[in-house]
């Protein structure tokens, strides 16, 4: 319980809930769609920066097996999804890929939260596995957006084309590659704009996300039921993948665990300003509702420990 308060009552969520009832008080509070935008790309450029900074730090000879699970996994998870999500719960071609993305991508406070977790309990994990983070985050929104571009009646070249021209691809992966050529030291000098003022950014982007949200409710009550359940099992298998990947591949308890909670967890950082940018017609109530009312706060409480057994199980 003090996990989950800690991690839930922080001001990028707490802006969210606000953004929400502002809009059931029938509040005039709105971002402009222009600055809506911008925090959209801000945040995108922001964290492929991060994400590439992390990367240029870790040796290609003992992340390259566990890598390319990585890879494979952030491939793989989104097309599951999307294609469950269509037949199950009943959704939009738009909306099943915004829900792909958000469970392709990952949680970076999920994955705090849980290697945290790892250091109060003494349990050590290698020192490359931020960079799992950057691995699952990038092909987990592709290949969504592809799906997405691809069901709408155009060919797989033209599909994928779109998808890996598209603004919020060209924004991750721009600032993943740049990151890596840089380096810490090179994105020390411009962490005065796009490291510290980040999380203010977000918690701006996620008033606005909160309000639209909100807003929209209506739209989650026709398989709002199939989506909180998928919003908890989808998880938990996700976490036990990444956790047998892990073991396979190679990775200490520790790190077993560390992919297994980056695996389970569900972006509303990258996915929600990468489906604004390049899915603007999806609908926020069904791709952000079940990410931090569900799958969140079940990952903070049950999810960290339940994917630690799965680790000692592994590892005997």
């Amino acid at each position: 319980m003090e996990l989950l308060q800690t991690n839930l009552l922080t001001p990028v969520v707490l802006a969210f809930v606000l953004g929400a009832i502002a809009a059931r008080v029938g509040s005039d509070l709105r971002l402009p769609d222009p600055i809506y935008a911008t925090l959209s790309i801000y945040l995108v450029f922001a964290i492929g920066l991060k994400g590439g900074a992390s990367l240029s730090q870790s040796s290609l000879s003992e992340v390259a097996l566990p890598g390319v699970a990585a890879l494979l996994l952030g491939c793989a998870t989104p097309v599951w999804c999307y294609a469950l999500l269509r037949r199950t719960a009943d959704l939009s071609r738009e909306d099943a890929a915004a829900l792909a993305a958000h469970y392709g991508s990952i949680s970076i406070v999920t994955f705090m939260a849980g290697i945290a977790y790892l250091d109060s309990i003494q349990v050590e994990y290698e020192g490359f596995v931020p960079a799992f983070a950057a691995m699952l985050e990038v092909p987990g929104i592709a290949v969504a957006l592809f799906l997405a571009r691809r069901g709408s009646g155009k060919s797989s070249r033209e599909g994928l084309i779109e998808t890996l021209t598209g603004r919020s691809i060209v924004l991750l992966t721009g600032g993943l590659v740049i990151g890596l050529l840089s380096g810490p030291e090179g994105v020390e000098k411009v962490s005065a704009f796009f490291i510290d003022p980040f999380q203010g950014v977000l918690a701006l982007f996620l008033l606005e996300m909160g309000r639209v949200a909100s807003s929209r409710l209506g739209d989650l009550r026709q398989s709002g039921a199939v989506l909180m359940a998928f919003a908890i099992i989808g998880p938990a298998f996700h976490g036990l993948l990444g956790v047998a990947l892990g073991w396979l591949t190679g990775l200490s308890e520790g790190g077993s665990f560390a992919l297994g909670i980056l695996s389970a967890s569900a972006s509303y950082i990258a996915a929600p300003a990468a489906v604004r940018l390049s899915l603007p017609e999806a609908n926020p109530s069904v791709y952000l509702t079940p990410v931090l009312a569900v799958t969140f706060p079940f990952n903070l409480t049950l999810g960290i420990p339940l994917f630690h057994t799965f680790a000692r199980w592994f590892h005997g």
